[in-house]
């Protein structure tokens, strides 16, 4: 699955996988106000074996298919954040 990394500026370590830089267009406006502004930091082609830093590559997968997206927040932050 191919997929567009962002990382948001206004929440350090905060990064947003979507499907494609036009899946922006469809995330809810409460998750983009509280990134605040989205760098493009990576494309990348997901797959299960894939190894990523901080996520699960099958997790990222299926919240990408199901939601339109993953959000990674950084090691120690409340879920609920964004």
């Amino acid at each position: 699955m191919k997929c567009v990394v962002y990382k948001g500026m206004r929440k350090q370590d905060t990064y947003l996988y979507v499907a494609s830089a036009e899946a922006l267009t469809e995330l809810p406006k409460a998750l983009l106000g509280q990134l605040g502004e989205l760098q493009q930091v990576m494309d990348l082609d997901l797959t299960p074996h894939l190894n990523l830093a901080a996520a699960d590559p099958a997790a990222v997968m299926n919240s990408i298919e199901s939601r339109g997206f993953y959000l990674q927040l950084p090691p120690g932050a409340p879920t609920d954040t964004c």
